[in-house]
């Protein structure tokens, strides 16, 4: 009984260092994604498509559980390199071996923490984010709809342009109130060789584009006869600055894996595509199982030899975590490209981890014991 009551002690005293680590990890590198990656993106999103800040401000707020997701595996790192560094240079990991009690032993209850924190971020992944991140990205279309609303404003026009700067829909609005568009004549030369009108009674926004109701359409030939004549209750139309590409870059993280599963089987896109899509499935589960393969390479480095006499976890933190988001950067451009087949691309880095961990630890297990 005293044997059980010591080793919880143990695992107690190890677990409370560990978790109030973690949590300083978690909150320091939260910030400085925000501080950096995050902060660029409001910028971009405020500059290039005239979002207002706040909006900005609430798709970042709402992106906030993917950025934990990915800092979780960075929190447990620093807080097992942390802990056990700080645990060895006060001579306690010698205290413990001198009481029979190993390195497999003292590293039990950290193992058992990744393993937890990897089942939270999957469910994080799974659950929290895909919803997060569809309600930024309708949001951020909203948002922009509601830029083009000229509220109180009667008899304009809107155009929207090719690429090469022709008008490819003119757009009429008798008057606008409470955000709703009323007496609208659409002129659309984006076929060639026709052109299309449409009269619509009103039209609002939605995060799909305008959506127009009561109306009819008109197809004009070259020759100016009208070759069909449509009548609809609902219409939708997208003009104006067009955000449906940059945000979808994200649709992957709309979908939780089975969600994403069933999109790859019953829709058809591009190779690209295919190989991005495919990487961000595999990433669903490889991501949360980094947490392991960390503190599997985080352990052995954290033990300080004898003649060290300074705390060197934090750098031993900072140099691995660098070293897994270069090689993940890298597998997944390869995936993406084809060079690599998609699996790989998204646990390459994990495979390197587990790897390096294993003999690591192996070496360190039998050196010390």
């Amino acid at each position: 009984m005293d044997e059980v009551k010591k080793i919880t002690l143990l695992d107690k005293y190890i677990l409370r260092q560990v978790i109030e680590m973690f949590i300083m990890g978690v909150a320091v590198f939260t910030s400085i994604i925000f501080a950096s990656d995050t902060f660029i993106t409001l910028i971009k999103q405020i500059s290039l498509f005239g979002i207002p800040f706040k909006v900005a401000l609430m798709m970042i707020i709402l992106n906030l559980p993917q950025v934990i997701v990915m800092t979780i595996p960075m929190g447990v790192l620093l807080a097992t390199v942390m802990t056990l560094n700080g645990l060895s240079l006060k001579s306690e990991i010698t205290v413990m071996r001198a009481c029979g009690i190993g390195l497999n032993r003292i590293a039990k209850p950290i193992f058992i923490f990744a393993v937890i924190m990897s089942l939270c971020s999957f469910v994080v992944n799974e659950t929290i984010v895909p919803v997060m991140a569809k309600q930024a990205k309708d949001l951020a279309l909203w948002s922009l709809g509601q830029k083009n609303i000229p509220e109180g404003k009667q008899n304009f026009v809107f155009k929207e342009l090719n690429d090469g700067g022709s008008i490819k829909r003119l757009f009429y609005v008798g008057y606008c109130e409470d955000k709703v568009l009323h007496n609208i004549t659409v002129l659309d030369t984006s076929k060639e060789g026709t052109i299309q009108v449409m009269q619509a009674e009103e039209g609002k926004t939605s995060p799909e584009g305008w959506g127009f109701q009561k109306g009819a359409m008109y197809t004009v030939g070259e020759d100016g006869k009208v070759l069909n004549t449509t009548l609809f209750d609902s219409s939708v139309v997208k003009f104006g600055l067009d955000m449906s590409k940059e945000l979808n870059k994200n649709l992957a993280k709309e979908m939780n894996f089975v969600g994403l599963i069933k999109y790859l089987a019953k829709n058809s896109v591009d190779k690209k595509q295919m190989n991005t899509l495919k990487i961000e499935l595999y990433d669903k589960i490889a991501l949360p199982l980094t947490t392991v393969a960390l503190v599997l390479i985080g352990v052995p480095l954290a033990i300080t030899p004898p003649r060290v006499r300074y705390n060197r976890g934090f750098l031993f933190s900072i140099l691995i975590i660098f070293a897994y988001y270069l090689i993940r950067a890298l597998s997944i451009s390869f995936g993406e490209a084809g060079t690599l087949p998609a699996f790989f691309g998204a646990w390459l880095p994990n495979i390197i981890l587990t790897i390096m961990g294993a003999l690591l630890y192996y070496k360190k297990v039998y050196t010390i014991e």
